[in-house]
């Protein structure tokens, strides 16, 4: 058997290196475990056509926390961020388009053309969702307090966000009592009038979840997003030489601080012995001891496959196995000979509106019915889409003269009702080029490749159980002190020594490193005492 180690780090996503970081700063030598060739989990870069490099999952930072990449220095291991004055275009069937922009006046006067209330509303908007969102954030970087046994720290955290609400001013205090639980199609119809900018305000509060624009607590997902990047409609943050440049860049940084990281090393088991984690089993049969483990997985994979349950008491079990992670969103990515022509934007004055994000969901209840398709078992057919031609800004990633696009689909849902997915992949691929194709005619000569990945693909491929890309769903019965359950929100397990840190915990809300810095400093406590 190998020597026994510090920590064990199952996982080289991004939340698993965070904490792997911050361990080996304070002077711990974990190690992490990382079943593909290349650490990253959903933020990696890889070539699917020959040439061709895209962000094969994650296309955008969540954006990260500021104080992440500052310890790690993550600029100074070469990462570079692309932010493009478009934060957004949104387009509609009928030739109209709304391009929203990381500055709010010029996204003001941009929705005068639709409408003048609208264009005073907005910076309204923006700064009450400001407020709640600097409140909201500072909970974010909290450790989710013990319920029933609160600490010093937990008493003080609790008074300090409350008096943070209190400082909100009445008006504000009480819309984020009352946004949380809304349906974001009704926030967002509160305030504004113009179809397409409600549609891509709601857009925020429905991305990768099993929720429509009508589903009650939508407006929670809004809100978390908000805390990372207050803009109301989310900015446009890109990696030069894709997501994979964010994660190479923290396992410098790990490694650096004094971590190990192992790829094509596949953990298939975490022993336990008398209620404690004592060592994993790699799929070569290497059985390696610890004094602490740690689980970048999502709950499910860690508490229900890699432990064995019978370690588990039969009530924290029933209630795991009803711990929502429906995966609902598809990858689609294309290798393209050029540039296609989007009718909206037929001049090459309005072609820098293609270098941010680019939505297909033009109202409210155009994405309602896309959902509506999910509900019942089937991917939609007019899909959401959320769209990015990362190569406008990045010539690194495809041939001179030719682009890359990565298209996140949804609604997709992991369960087809009288199907399979792998019967199903070809026609998934059609459909999002269908639908894109009412706004880019041109696009279906342009295509050289694609690569498409289903739900389950990123179950098996990527290990999103259910293809959940949050690792489990946004919801407020599953968010702070309920994320994944209930008296189990402190990165701890029921196991002795075995702690999660990947997005199923608090915060859990993609690619910030939320979870993983969070989780550190709870684990630090036990490795220092």
């Amino acid at each position: 058997m190998a020597e026994t180690r510090d920590v064990i780090i199952v996982g080289g996503g991004h939340n698993g290196l965070v904490t792997a970081f911050y361990l080996a700063k304070a002077g711990f030598k974990p190690l992490v475990l990382e079943r593909r060739t290349q650490p990253g989990g959903g933020a990696i870069t890889e070539e699917f056509h020959p040439g061709f490099r895209c962000s094969t999952l994650a296309h955008s930072a969540g954006p990260l926390r500021p104080e992440i990449v500052r310890d790690m220095q993550l600029e100074q291991q070469g990462l570079k961020f692309i932010t493009p004055e478009v934060a957004v275009t949104t387009l509609s069937p009928d030739g109209r388009v709304l391009t929203l922009y990381n500055d709010v006046k010029r996204s003001a006067q941009q929705i005068g053309e639709f409408s003048h209330k609208d264009e005073a509303k907005y910076p309204e908007f923006g700064r009450s969702l400001s407020k709640m969102a600097a409140v909201i954030g500072g909970a974010l970087q909290l450790v989710p307090p013990d319920i029933d046994n609160p600490s010093r720290g937990d008493l003080w955290a609790m008074l300090t966000t409350g008096r943070k609400i209190r400082n909100l001013g009445k008006k504000d205090m009480y819309r984020l009592l009352r946004w949380g639980p809304m349906a974001v199609a009704d926030l967002v119809a509160e305030y504004f009038e113009t179809e397409l900018l409600r549609a891509t305000i709601a857009a925020r509060g429905i991305f990768g979840t099993f929720f429509g624009p009508w589903s009650a607590g939508s407006s929670l997902v809004l809100l978390i997003r908000a805390a990372g990047d207050p803009q109301p409609v989310g900015s446009a943050w890109f990696a030069a030489g894709g997501m994979g440049s964010v994660t190479q860049a923290m396992a410098a940084a790990a490694r650096q601080a004094g971590a190990e990281i192992r790829s094509g090393a596949e953990v298939i088991e975490i022993r336990v012995k008398d209620g404690a984690a004592i060592s994993v089993v790699l799929s070569n049969g290497e059985e390696i001891p610890a004094k602490t483990m740690v689980s970048n997985a999502d709950p499910k994979r860690t508490l229900l496959k890699l432990v064995d349950p019978a370690h588990l008491s039969p009530d924290f079990v029933m209630k795991l196995q009803h711990y929502r992670m429906p995966g609902t969103v598809a990858k689609v990515n294309l290798a393209l000979s050029g540039l296609p022509t989007f009718t909206a934007l037929n001049g090459a004055s309005n072609a820098d509106a293609l270098k941010g994000r680019i939505q297909i969901g033009h109202e409210i209840d155009y994405l309602e019915r896309a959902f509506d398709d999910s509900k019942y078992g089937s991917f939609s057919r007019q899909p959401y889409l959320e769209v990015t031609i990362p190569s406008l800004t990045d010539t690194s990633l495809a041939p001179p003269g030719q682009h890359v696009m990565s298209i996140y689909m949804q609604y997709a849902p992991y369960q087809l009702k009288n199907s399979d997915w792998e019967s199903e992949r070809v026609a998934l691929g059609d459909s999002v080029v269908k639908t894109l194709s009412l706004y880019a005619p041109n696009l279906p000569e342009f295509i050289l490749s694609h690569q498409i990945i289903t739900p389950r693909d990123l179950e098996d491929t990527y290990g999103f159980t259910g293809g959940h890309i949050f690792h489990g769903e946004l919801a407020l019965d599953q968010f702070f002190t309920m994320r994944p359950l209930l008296d189990w929100a402190r990165y701890r397990t029921p196991i002795r020594n075995l702690f999660l840190c990947g997005s199923g915990t608090h915060p859990g809300a993609g690619l910030t490193g939320g979870s993983g810095a969070n989780a550190a400093r709870e684990i630090l406590k036990d490795l220092k005492r």
